[in-house]
């Protein structure tokens, strides 16, 4: 049905498969020169941001949509539980995510500063969503996105058009006047802390060991040897090379299984950094619908996009930076012996110091925000939400199993090793991750385009004006 506003009837009209074969890279923005040998152009135009209802279009399109389903078993074939509460959050993003971690932050970077596109609750955007977006008006998309963007600086962000803060093209075209910018970031402290306790409830015999693949193994006590070396993959003898993480005293209790390990050095960022970019298609996909230039590329390079620092020119993001307080005989690879960004003091803040006061409290805080009465679990009317009765609801949860004892114990043991081995956690990973890549999006420099290049390249920016502004050129 139509909204009777010609823009947005255009752009909920255009088919998704269209918007994938025509998908492509538009780098120049309007008001921007270029300078290539026979290829130069000269721009006339003065920069064009985006309109508010733009601009509020790309921002929604990166926040919830509605209530995930947990359609999985709550029983293993043969006998056991299945881990029947792995989510930590209970509405859905418009992008997939491990575990519904939604760890991905983006930073909105405009013409008028640098905007936090922040994570309402779940109550919060269930109360401002209506049941389809084609029921929204202008104003509707403008105040959704009013709702989750705080502003953390009044200026754009800025770096010395050079690198190691720019990379070749990127120095003329990225981050121009008029443009806005997508930038993900990705919080892997919950997301790690969950994941370890996702893997610690598997089933009897199935649950791994713990291993730091950066640090050789240090035995304790000659009985602590022969457990370990006995018990691993079987083979009496062996000589283990790296650190089990308080693995011995796990496999004498019989909780985890010697022959299965994990190394936290081959994890990473945990997969939770996919969802990043799995946003960063879909927002390329709406740029184009609605007839806009798009180009996903290489961001302001980590450490430096991450700080503000105006003597040196260094205009960012504010976070906050901290140290690992170690003295390394060895160092240990990257990034582990380098300030890494935790969090902006009161505005995102991650679940590691200084924040917390230990790890124990932040795996404690990450069970109460899954379990607690605020929490994805602990809050039953919402968890209702996708179910067509609310006894269904209430049986999945009746049923579904928790962490267990032992679980949170031993990933206490696992958070405790890596800040007390590091000084930081996390310790293989950033605390807040860069993927390293953000989007630009801008009206393009048409005349430029028209010059060079075959109008199906530009056919749908080449309206833009006309359907979103009403003008024609």
């Amino acid at each position: 049905m139509p909204t009777g506003h010609r823009a947005l009837d255009d752009l909920l009209r255009y088919p998704l498969l269209s918007a994938v074969a025509t998908r492509r890279t538009r780098r120049v923005s309007r008001g921007t020169s270029i300078d290539a040998g026979p290829l130069s152009h000269t721009s006339t135009s003065a920069p064009a941001p985006l309109s508010p209802l733009e601009e509020a279009v790309l921002v929604v399109s990166t926040g919830l949509t509605g209530a995930v389903m947990h359609d999985g078993p709550l029983d293993i074939p043969g006998g056991g539980e299945e881990l029947g509460t792995p989510f930590m959050r209970v509405l859905g993003r418009a992008a997939s995510s491990p575990d519904n971690a939604q760890a991905t932050t983006f930073f909105l970077i405009n013409d008028d500063g640098i905007w936090l596109i922040r994570r309402p609750t779940d109550r919060e955007a269930l109360a401002s969503m209506p049941p389809r977006w084609e029921d929204w008006s202008e104003a509707d998309w403008i105040a959704a996105a009013n709702l989750v963007k705080q502003r953390i600086s009044d200026r754009r962000l800025e770096f010395p058009r050079e690198y190691p803060f720019y990379l070749g093209w990127n120095k003329q075209l990225s981050n121009r006047p008029g443009t806005s910018l997508f930038l993900p970031v990705v919080d892997c402290t919950r997301a790690v802390i969950n994941i370890i306790l996702i893997l610690l409830s598997e089933p009897e015999g199935e649950r791994p060991v713990f291993i730091d693949d950066w640090q050789e193994f240090k035995p304790g006590n000659p009985a602590e040897v022969a457990v370990w070396i006995g018990a691993a993959l079987g083979l009496t003898g062996r000589r283990i090379p790296y650190e089990p993480i308080e693995g011995i005293k796990w496999i004498r209790d019989g909780f985890v299984n010697p022959e299965v390990n994990v190394p936290l050095g081959l994890a990473h960022a945990w997969r939770v950094d996919y969802e990043a970019f799995f946003h960063l298609q879909n927002l390329m996909l709406v740029t184009h619908a609605m007839r806009l230039g798009g180009w996903i590329h290489a961001s302001v390079f980590q450490p430096y996009i991450f700080q503000r620092d105006p003597d040196k020119g260094w205009h960012g993001l504010g976070f906050r930076m901290h140290e690992p307080d170690k003295h390394w005989h060895r160092w240990p690879p990257l990034p582990a012996p380098l300030a890494h960004p935790v969090g902006i003091d009161g505005v995102l803040e991650g679940l590691c110091p200084p924040y917390v006061s230990s790890m124990n409290d932040a795996v404690d805080r990450l069970i109460e925000e899954k379990y607690g009465a605020q929490g994805a679990y602990g809050d039953r009317s919402m968890f209702a939400t996708p179910y067509r009765r609310s006894q269904d609801a209430e049986a999945f949860l009746t049923k579904a199993s928790h962490f267990s004892p032992k679980a949170i114990q031993y990933t206490k043991d696992i958070c405790n090793y890596i800040f007390d081995t590091y000084g930081r956690f996390p310790a293989h990973v950033d605390a807040f991750y860069l993927p390293g890549i953000w989007l630009q999006v801008s009206h393009l420099e048409l005349d430029y385009y028209a010059k060079y290049f075959q109008d199906r390249q530009v056919a749908r920016q080449i309206e833009h004006d006309g359907v979103w502004h009403g003008e024609r050129e």
